[in-house]
């Protein structure tokens, strides 16, 4: 194997861009003299990376959403490959994510001779299963975060690896809700609600308002209660606007990213369906999953359902441990009561940590090191 390797990836958003952040801290351990490039975020450039273009150019979810943005996005990809198969020609590429993104251009890659690899695989357990039949032509492997996932793909002929959830080893099994407190200037006795209302400008649009007038009843019904929000720099405004708009200034803490931290100091959150859901579980946190969207791509989207979840602890552990609130239903009345119980149900949420924690062990594993070992049998051929 020569010392120096150039990779080409794609992450289309915030979750995206830490999954391939910590891809790339494991690959370059084997390849020190590694070349990575293509789009990506900050985590990414942390490790080096040459980002073409910043990974929120991709970070637009829903079908009437992106078909504003469609020209745009359609752009970036044929700029990016045709950049590819000229002067930047790379030696694997790999999607992270973003799979109505990056399936096409690794089809197109891949007929080139480009080998590829997507990282995390598309849900097609859940919805548009049709998508499997892409995969196949798009991908000469698949790295799947959930154990489960490898042996589905199998039937349909696709190669595929279990590297764990790179998110399990960075979140501890423990998390140290006393020091992340102290460091956001919280009391040990405070009861604190997290708001997470997602990490695109289309989600802060549909759920920021909904959100905050939940937090404004919760603010009602429990003084004291303290809220905080890790919100990205570009959202920030948005977000303080609808605070404002709520009335819940005095209440609300605005924290510049730090959602870890935010999620570590939390008695409970109020977080939009996504990764972020995720991330809380493995902090332990109980949660109430909210969402709201476009009507027509809520339509779209809900006739492609395959199960009856969206959020990700609750497919994990094949079972309703958490509330979810979708669409109409995503009510600040109906948000706060869900809130609310949790409180009132300490007993509830020790059988939900234990849960979490059974999950955390389960998704567990040297992510990088799996990940890194079959980038390199794909390489080999």
């Amino acid at each position: 194997m020569q010392a120096s390797k150039r990779l080409a990836l794609v992450a289309g958003e915030t979750s995206g861009d830490l999954l391939a952040g910590l891809l790339l801290s494991g690959v370059r351990q084997r390849w020190p003299e590694l070349q990575a490039f293509g789009i990506g975020g900050p985590q990414m450039l942390a490790q080096g990376f040459e980002a073409w273009w910043p990974s929120d150019k991709l970070a637009v979810r829903g079908y009437v959403e992106v078909l504003r943005h469609y020209r745009e996005i359609v752009g970036i990809r044929t700029a990016l490959q045709q950049r590819l198969l000229a002067s930047s020609r790379p030696d694997v590429f790999i999607g992270v994510d973003a799979p109505d993104f990056n399936l096409d251009l690794e089809a197109n890659l891949r007929q080139a001779g480009i080998r590829t690899v997507h990282f995390v695989c598309p849900s097609i357990w859940a919805w548009r299963a049709d998508r499997v039949d892409k995969i196949r032509r798009s991908a000469d492997h698949v790295l799947c975060i959930f154990p489960f996932e490898p042996e589905l793909l199998a039937q349909h002929g696709i190669a595929a690896t279990y590297v764990g959830h790179p998110l399990a080893n960075v979140i501890p099994l423990v998390p140290d809700r006393a020091a992340a407190r102290a460091r956001l200037g919280l009391g040990d006795r405070e009861t604190v609600v997290a708001v997470l209302p997602g990490s695109r400008a289309s989600e802060v649009q549909y759920l920021a308002a909904r959100f905050f007038a939940t937090a404004a009843r919760l603010a009602k019904a429990r003084p004291g209660m303290r809220f905080v929000v890790p919100a990205m720099p570009v959202l920030r405004e948005r977000i303080e606007a609808a605070i404002r708009d709520a009335g819940v200034e005095g209440a609300v803490m605005v924290v510049t990213g730090q959602s870890h931290t935010v999620l570590a100091a939390c008695d409970v959150t109020l977080i939009a369906s996504g990764t972020a859901t995720l991330e809380a579980a493995l902090f332990k946190r109980p949660m109430v999953i909210a969402y709201n969207m476009n009507w027509l791509s809520w339509q779209i989207m809900r006739r492609k359902q395959l199960q009856p979840w969206v959020g990700l602890p609750n497919i994990l552990c094949n079972d309703f441990v958490v509330p979810e609130l979708l669409q109409d239903a995503a009510t600040p009345e109906a948000m706060s009561q869900a809130v609310l119980a949790w409180l009132d149900a300490p007993a509830k949420i020790s059988a939900l940590q234990q849960r979490f924690t059974e999950l955390h062990h389960t998704l567990r594993r040297d992510t990088a090191q799996l990940a890194t070992d079959a980038i390199e049998q794909v390489l080999e051929g």
